[in-house]
């Protein structure tokens, strides 16, 4: 497998993944991940096989805002480079891949980033079923997400501070 940063030739396998694991109303669409990765390409981490198919990605903003909010999943505007908080909007790994590490890989590299980067910690929503995967890197469940009701689910705010 091969870790790197993802880039626009990519963007039909990133938005077929992300299809692979979120219904169509809570994924996002093939223009917000060619918006993501045009303003924001060092915040996108891919995991590789050896043929270079695409198997698990993860990707988020930095900003200064303190909390997630569907907005945030929308448009780009609230990225700052310099920002306090890495958000995460999405770990996801295509359904053949899955079970084998590889979320762990992306996650503890993404995080390595962040502060490596001096960010403040890292911020992701998720269902009620992952909140015991991600408190496994040292996030909390701050409980239901005030900002995020996408597919109207219900979210949970989560967060690590470094």
């Amino acid at each position: 497998m091969k870790l790197h940063f993802a880039d626009l030739s990519f963007l039909d396998e990133i938005t077929e993944t992300e299809l692979s694991c979120f219904p169509k109303d809570q994924a996002a669409d093939k223009e917000q991940f060619r918006q993501r990765l045009k303003s924001y390409p060092g915040h996108f981490l891919l995991l590789c096989d050896d043929s270079g198919k695409v198997a698990a990605f993860i990707n988020g903003f930095v900003t200064d805002f303190p909390d997630l909010t569907d907005e945030m999943y929308k448009t780009t505007n609230m990225h700052n480079e310099n920002g306090a908080w890495q958000m995460i909007f999405g770990l996801c790994t295509r359904p053949g891949y899955r079970h084998k590490g590889y979320a762990h890989t992306l996650m503890n590299e993404f995080m390595h980033l962040a502060k490596e980067q001096e960010r403040k910690g890292a911020v992701l929503t998720c269902k009620a079923g992952l909140i015991s995967f991600y408190e496994q890197f040292g996030f909390k469940n701050e409980g239901v997400s005030a900002g995020s009701v996408i597919g109207g689910v219900e979210w949970y705010q989560m967060r690590r501070k470094f």
